[in-house]
Order: structure tokens, then C-alpha cells, then sequence
């Protein structure tokens, strides 16, 4: 079992920015790969961002590349999601999860095997 803790979630302005922050713990955090999800209300649960075990391969939704960068610590078995330029269409609230297997779907939720709770990301105009 990992249990994943996400943090840093809050009401931001137009423009500015957040770091979410994506604590594992229980098994061994290194060998999973972790992915970044949000759920807007009334909407589907949205891939966000994925990254390898290692962190050398990532991958992006079209509409956070180039604003949102994924990156995992494996030393402090972390994920971190920092979220630049952010826009109102950004709210919702974002959930981490990990996977224990590579696939090229990667982008759909029900690959991953652990979730986190959530936090609430509001971004306002």
C-alpha cells in the first residue's frame, strides 16, 4: 500500500502561481510512476501531468504545457506539481495517484492504483 498526501492547494489570483506538493508513504515510493489529476465540478476527472519512476520522461495535458512542470524527489518520496500562469479554468481540485507499470495510457485514471484525497486549487479573475 502507498498512501499519497497532497498539499499546497489555495485561492490564487489570475497570473500567479502554486506548488503542489504530493507526500508517499508505505511501500517504497521509487519504483511508481505518478501522475497529476484535476476534477472540476460538474466535469470528469482531467489528466494533468505524468513522470516516470526515474523522472526522466514527462508527459502534458495540452492546456497546462508550458504553464504546469511535474517533478518527483525520490530521496524525500515527493511529487511536486508547480503551477505557473494560472488561469480561472484551473480551479478545480487536483489529486495525485501513482502506478506501478508503464503503459502508453498513462493519461487515464483508471491506471493508476493509488490516489491521494485532493486539494482545492481556486484561481480567481
Amino acid at each position: 500500500q502507498v498512501q499519497l498526501v497532497e498539499s499546497g492547494g489555495g485561492l490564487v489570483q489570475a497570473g500567479g502561481s502554486l506548488r503542489l506538493s504530493c507526500a508517499a508513504s508505505g511501500r517504497t515510493f521509487s519504483p511508481y510512476a505518478m501522475g497529476w489529476f484535476r476534477q472540476a465540478p460538474g466535469k470528469e476527472r482531467e489528466f494533468i501531468a505524468t513522470i516516470t519512476w526515474s523522472g526522466g520522461s514527462t508527459d502534458y495535458a495540452d492546456s497546462v504545457k508550458g504553464r504546469f512542470t511535474i517533478s518527483r524527489d525520490n530521496a524525500k518520496n515527493t511529487a511536486y506539481l508547480q503551477m505557473n500562469s494560472l488561469k480561472p479554468e484551473d480551479t478545480a481540485v487536483y489529486y495525485c495517484a501513482a502506478r506501478d507499470y508503464s503503459t502508453p495510457f498513462y493519461y487515464l485514471a483508471s491506471v493508476y492504483r493509488y490516489w491521494g484525497q485532493g486539494t482545492q486549487v481556486t484561481v480567481s479573475t
